[in-house]
C-alpha cells in the first residue's frame, strides 16, 4: 500500500502515527495538537509525518478505504476532516454512517460511484487490514494513537496516547538527538 505522509522526505525525524478514524483519542490529537505540529515541526522541515491506517472497527475500516481512494494530496485533509467531525458521521444517534461518510467524501471530491466502489473494494479493505496487522506485529502497536519515532536519537521509539504539543515536540527533540 502506498505511503501517505506530509513533510519533507529528508526531514531529520520521522514519526509514524497509527490511528483509527473512530478513535476519540486520535481525534483529540488531531484537533488539539496536530495544527501546531504541522506549523512548527512539519512546515519547518524538522519532521516527516507518516500516516498508518489502524482501523479498530468496521466503520473505521470503511472510512480508511474511502480516504485511500482519494488522490494522495486529498488524503491528509480528508482524514483531518473525518477526525474533526467524528461525532457527526461515526457516532451520531439515528444517522446512517455510510450516508454521512458519503457526504464527507463528496465534499472531498469523490463521486458517489467512486465512494460506492471504495466501500465495495474488498481487496483494498483486506490490504488495509493486512498492513495494520503487519505493522502491529513489527512495531508492537496495541492502541491508538501510537507514534513510532525515528531519528538520530531514536530508533523505532514507540509512544502511545494523545499528546499535548509540548510533549510531542519534546519527543521529536529527543528523536533528533
Amino acid at each position: 500500500m502506498s505511503e501517505r505522509s506530509i513533510g519533507r522526505a529528508d526531514a531529520p525525524v520521522v514519526v509514524r502515527e497509527f490511528f483509527s478514524l473512530t478513535c476519540s483519542h486520535c481525534a483529540t490529537f488531531h484537533r488539539d495538537t496536530m495544527p501546531q505540529v504541522k506549523t512548527e515541526l512539519i512546515q519547518t522541515g524538522r519532521l516527516r509525518f507518516i500516516f498508518h491506517d489502524f482501523p479498530l472497527d468496521q466503520i473505521a475500516l470503511t472510512a480508511a478505504a474511502v480516504a485511500r481512494s482519494l488522490p494522495v494530496s486529498s488524503y491528509e485533509p480528508f482524514v483531518a476532516a473525518l477526525l474533526a467531525s467524528q461525532d457527526r458521521w461515526a457516532f451520531a444517534r439515528g444517522v446512517n454512517t455510510t450516508d454521512e461518510l458519503a457526504k464527507m467524501a463528496a465534499l472531498a471530491g469523490l463521486s458517489r460511484a467512486g465512494f460506492d466502489a471504495a466501500v465495495a473494494d474488498e481487496a483494498l479493505r483486506t490490504a488495509i487490514l493486512q498492513a495494520r496487522d503487519e505493522t502491529a506485529r513489527f512495531y508492537n502497536i496495541d492502541s491508538t494513537p501510537s507514534f513510532v519515532l525515528n531519528g538520530p536519537g531514536a530508533k523505532n521509539r514507540k509512544e502511545a496516547g494523545s499528546r499535548s504539543y509540548e510533549d510531542f515536540a519534546r519527543l521529536v527533540q529527543l528523536a533528533a538527538g
